[in-house]
Parts: C-alpha cells; sequence; structure tokens
C-alpha cells in the first residue's frame, strides 16, 4: 500500500488528500488545530482554479456552490470609471466565487475512507536522507511515508528544513476581507449588486455577490487593502479606520462597509516568499517530499491566484503520482512535479508582483502612469487574458 502524509488541512492540503486517496493512496492528513475550520471568507475560482478542481474531483459538484462572478469594472474613487464593464469572452470555465465554508465542505466530503485526519499534531522535526522514507514528528510522534506533502502555508516547517533560504517577509500591505450576509447586506442597485474594483492612491476595494446560496445565507464579499504595515488595534477600532479611509469613496463601498459587523471582519498580514523555493520536490529514499500551495509560493493576493495554483499544484501532483510505485518512478514523478511547477508558479508571481506596483501608486504622475497603464493590466487582473494566470490545462 502506497502511503502519503499531507501536512495541513487548509484548502490545498484537503484538495490533496482527497485526490491521493481516490488514487489508491493511504494518506494521514495532520493539522496544527484542533478542528479543521474554513475561515469566515471567501475565493475568487478563476478559471485555471476551477479546471484544477474539475481534474480533481470530476463528481464534486462544484458548480452547485459557485457563483458566476460578474465584471464590475475598475473605477476611481470617485466613481469615474478607469475601464467599463466587459462581456466575457473567451472557452473555459467562466470565473466564479465561492463561499469557503461550501468549498471546506466539499472538500471534505471528497476526503473517503483512505483519508484519516489527525488534529492538534504541530510539525516541529523532518527527516529525510538517501536511506530513509520522509518523516514528519510533533517531538512525540513520527510519521513516515512513502510520499509527504507539505500544505502548511507560508510559515511551514517542512519548507524552512528544505529549503531554508527562502524566508516569508511583508509585501507592504495589509488586508481585510468580509462576508455580509444577505439578511444585513445594504439596498443595491443592479450596477451596483455587480461589484467590481476601486482603486485609490496606495489603497483598493473590490467587492462581489455571493449568490443566493452560499453558506446557506448568499451575501456579499469584499476585500480592501492598504499600503502599510498590518494593523494591531482590535477588528473594532480596524473597522472604523476602514470607514474613515474609505469615507469619501464612490456608493456602495461606504453602504458595505457600515452593513460590516466587527466579527465579519478578517485582517490579514500581506506575505510573500522571497526567494521561492530552488525546488518543490526532495528526493529521501524511494520517494520524497513536495511543497504545494503558499508552503511553495505565497504571494501577495491582487491577482488572486493563491489558491488556484494551490489547486493547480494537487491537480499535477496527482496527475504525476497516481500510478507512481515508492522508488524510481516515484522520485520520476517528485522531479517532475518541481519541474512542471515551479517556472509556471515564478511567472504568476512576477505578474503579481507587477501588479502590487500598481496598487502602490501614490501621488499624480505616478496615478497618471498606472492608469493608462490598465488597459494593457486589466486582463491579468481580472484573469481572462489567454496568456495570463488564468490560461493553464490540466496536465493528461
Amino acid at each position: 500500500m502506497r502511503t502519503a502524509v499531507v501536512v495541513g488541512a487548509g484548502m490545498a492540503g484537503l484538495a490533496t488528500a482527497g485526490a491521493l486517496s481516490r488514487a489508491g493512496w493511504q494518506v494521514i492528513l495532520l493539522e496544527r488545530g484542533e478542528r479543521v475550520a474554513a475561515p469566515p471568507t471567501a475565493l475568487v475560482l478563476w478559471s485555471n482554479g476551477r479546471r484544477a478542481l474539475q481534474a480533481l474531483d470530476p463528481d464534486g459538484g462544484w458548480s452547485a456552490i459557485a457563483a458566476p462572478l460578474p465584471d464590475g469594472g475598475v473605477r476611481r474613487p470617485d466613481g469615474q470609471w478607469l475601464i467599463e464593464p466587459r462581456t466575457r469572452v473567451g472557452a473555459g470555465p467562466a470565473p466564479a466565487v465561492v463561499h469557503l465554508e461550501d468549498l471546506y465542505d466539499a472538500l471534505v466530503a471528497g476526503l473517503g475512507d483512505r483519508v484519516e485526519i489527525r488534529t492538534g499534531f504541530e510539525v516541529t522535526s523532518v527527516r529525510t536522507g538517501p536511506g530513509r522514507r520522509p518523516s514528519v514528528g510533533d517531538g512525540r510522534t513520527q510519521i513516515e511515508a512513502d510520499l509527504v506533502v507539505a500544505a502548511d502555508g507560508i510559515d511551514s516547517p517542512v519548507r524552512r528544513a528544505l529549503a531554508p533560504e527562502s524566508v516569508a517577509v511583508g509585501s507592504g500591505f495589509a488586508a481585510w476581507q468580509a462576508v455580509i450576509p444577505a439578511y444585513r447586506a445594504p439596498r443595491l442597485t443592479a450596477e451596483q449588486k455587480a461589484g467590481g474594483e476601486t482603486l485609490g492612491a496606495g489603497y483598493r476595494f473590490v467587492s462581489m455577490p455571493l449568490g443566493e446560496r452560499a453558506a446557506g445565507k448568499g451575501g456579499i464579499y469584499w476585500v480592501a487593502t492598504a499600503a502599510g504595515a498590518p494593523r494591531p488595534e482590535p477588528p473594532a477600532t480596524q473597522l472604523a479606520l476602514l470607514r474613515r479611509w474609505f469615507a469619501d469613496w464612490h456608493p456602495p463601498v461606504g453602504d458595505l462597509l457600515e452593513a460590516t459587523d466587527a466579527d465579519d471582519l478578517v485582517p490579514q498580514e500581506v506575505r510573500e516568499l522571497r526567494p521561492l523555493p530552488r525546488a518543490y520536490g526532495f528526493r529521501s529514499g524511494r520517494g520524497g517530499v513536495v511543497l504545494l500551495g503558499d508552503a511553495a509560493h505565497a504571494m501577495p493576493h491582487h491577482l488572486g491566484q493563491g489558491a488556484c495554483l494551490a489547486f493547480e499544484d494537487a491537480a499535477t501532483l496527482r496527475s504525476l503520482v497516481a500510478d507512481a510505485a515508492p522508488g524510481e518512478p516515484l522520485v520520476a514523478a517528485i522531479e517532475a512535479y518541481s519541474r512542471l511547477r515551479r517556472p509556471r508558479t515564478t511567472s504568476v508571481v512576477r505578474q503579481t508582483r507587477r501588479m502590487s506596483a500598481v496598487v502602490q501608486a501614490r501621488g499624480r504622475l505616478a496615478l497618471r502612469a498606472r492608469d493608462a497603464a490598465l488597459n494593457h493590466m486589466r486582463p491579468r487582473i481580472l484573469g481572462g487574458h489567454a496568456h495570463g494566470p488564468a490560461d493553464w490545462l490540466p496536465p493528461e
């Protein structure tokens, strides 16, 4: 029986564990927390993310939990259009937005009986070597397997052990997310309901409808970013600051912030890995270790591609190791995973950093240059360019 240990029971870990189990692997899924729980926010699934999820679990029913993502265009804070909404063109699944509670429920439902979940397990040691199976431990128990998958986020202890050159650093932004349930959402015009994004001088606000079925309560999802360090204040104080910072922005920005409760607010420190790990796969004995998701390529979320790339990672790994036996076939699959994924993620990270420069623009001249560049950048912002981040197909 081929065995795998997946470290981290977030979106990437759940997707990977389920995919491996359906391919015949026996999987232990390790979670540092005391339970597997979804953050109370939402996620945009660009075309590549939807393709990856479909490849991971064709029977997952992803369309049932995802709401279509309208193109709400891009505005200035005074409401003037920088780019008006456009009708989507192109093949492939349309971008969609999904509440994370619904996504986690679907991923957990797809784990199957070959997956054992162990919560409260914080990895503190990683053992690899030419003659030994890879293993991870928490100081009390050491678990070894043919394959170890590090899906444990930007602070991954597995990555620190195998790729110490890659360090998590601040991106120069703070971010906030919230979901306003439908019963508390403000009345919006048809144009406002479509959402969209607004770019100010170092500030950004994005909103989108979740659809009527999201987490059983529908609602509106919004994300705000501001240049600078994360705020230390309690959520209620941070929400008051956001209302002040965005007070003179066009409707419905102020209305959405007023309808948000402090308990809805999810503050985030925006960090990234610099440099990216030198490799995403490491041989150990007759198998090895792979890095996946934020453990491999955490980046600012300005393109909204972090989770989509993690699902791409999982779909690629599943395809490569589905029939690989421990020994040279599995080692070759791990090396192929690194060879395929690193150039892809490096390209998207590069585009994300360009977008960071757009969002950080301040001063009259810089804002003029930003606005002039948006017609070129826009397809990448909204993931619809034929050669952009969303242009990815699952491996055969």
